[in-house]
């Protein structure tokens, strides 16, 4: 609606100063032959008319030239052959300025007034008028699209420069972004833009991928203290129990032997009873870490079970590996050398053992393999305690 308004306002401004301008134009032009052709008049040469009237009308603008002496006849006249095409828009914008008439004044004598001569009379020429204002106007609105268009790619570049490509810097950043480090996302400089929107948006951005690589972190943090054990800090109960699960399915799907070795310390009560539950906590952090150095971090794991109690799940390894891993456990508790003076079986801490493996040739269901392990550990406590008991053959 505005632009509407606008534009109209336009055409009405170009229409009024053409009609000013083509106005002016022949009002000067019928002065300047205004004296020659009073000439002609007074002394009736048809040729001088004849040459004024010619020269008016050569003018595009002019369509119709006639010049009389005083008794109306005429001198010279000229007039176009050609039909005028007359037009809604001709009619509206010129059709009141096509008429022009101006009076010959003859000047005779100092002591006498002018005298009219005669007069000239033409008429414009309106679909020459017609076209002049729309070419006038073609040429305005191709300037005006011309300006438009430049002023667009001005508009485009400055959009460019300063806005869609730190938006694509930012944009880009946030792809290369590594998930699991969101923190320490390739941060965009943005020169110029410190301190304007676009500045404070990369701010806000990186507090916020920040604050989530925090959050990210209390979650880890969370959910390792949620598997490990307190007091050990080996692999909890909830630890083991899906992380056996999970590598015996897959075991039956690779057809990949699995051991499973039960771990008790030996006469844990009497050694708590008498040197007391803090010293039985330190024995139980030593055993654990006694026990971890046997084992592939990356492919086992140690778990406390509970109490006194450890297990170990022993990925890829066939029964006699495992009892291999078994003695070097037991050596690795031996070596600690801890006192237990209340033993009634040993003057050190010692732990039994009970080894259980499954292999592709004889598989077993995963609590059947816990089962077998648990009752080789019992095994080992009743055959006297600081020993490795297991299977002949893998169950």
């Amino acid at each position: 609606m505005i632009g509407t308004i606008a534009g109209s306002a336009e055409l009405f401004s170009h229409a009024s100063n053409m009609r000013q301008e083509v106005q002016l134009r022949i009002a000067q032009q019928m002065a300047i032959v205004n004296g020659a052709a009073a000439e002609a008049a007074f002394q009736l040469n048809p040729v001088l008319a004849h040459q004024i009237a010619h020269g008016l009308f050569s003018d595009e603008v002019v369509a119709w030239v006639i010049i009389r002496d005083d008794f109306g006849r005429p001198l010279a006249e000229f007039n176009t052959a050609e039909q005028v095409n007359s037009t809604w828009l001709s009619q509206y914008l010129f059709s009141d300025m096509l008429h022009h008439q101006a009076a010959l004044e003859y000047f005779i004598g100092s002591d006498m007034p002018e005298a009219i001569v005669g007069e000239i009379e033409l008429f414009l020429a309106e679909d020459y008028l017609a076209q002049q204002f729309l070419a006038r106007i073609y040429s305005v609105v191709g300037v005006s699209v011309l300006e438009a268009f430049i002023l667009s790619l001005l508009v485009i570049a400055f959009f460019h420069v300063f806005i869609t490509r730190p938006l694509l810097k930012v944009h880009e950043a946030i792809t290369h972004t590594d998930p699991t480090r969101p923190g320490q996302w390739p941060k965009p400089s943005l020169r110029g833009h410190r301190h304007d929107e676009l500045g404070h948006l990369v701010d806000s951005l990186d507090h916020l991928l920040k604050a989530f690589q925090q959050g990210l972190e209390q979650r880890d943090q969370l959910h390792h203290l949620s598997t490990m054990d307190g007091l050990t800090g080996v692999a909890n109960r909830r630890h083991f129990d899906e992380f056996y699960q999970r590598h015996w399915e897959l075991a039956q799907q690779t057809q990949q032997p699995l051991s499973v070795i039960f771990i008790d310390i030996d006469n844990f009560k009497e050694f708590n009873d008498h040197y007391g539950h803090a010293m039985g906590d330190d024995a139980l952090r030593a055993v654990s870490n006694a026990l971890n150095q046997c084992l592939d971090p990356t492919r086992d794991l140690l778990a406390r079970y509970g109490g006194e109690e450890f297990v170990c799940v022993l990925l890829g390894k066939h029964h006699d590996n495992a009892v291999q891993v078994a003695n070097c456990l037991r050596e690795a508790v031996l070596s600690l050398a801890i006192p237990h003076a209340y033993s009634s079986t040993h003057a050190n801490l010692t732990v039994s053992m009970g080894v259980s493996s499954m292999s592709p040739g004889l598989p077993v269901s995963a609590d059947a393999l816990i089962q077998h392990a648990d009752q080789h550990l019992y095994h080992a406590k009743r055959l006297g305690r600081n020993r490795v008991e297991t299977c002949k053959r893998p169950a």
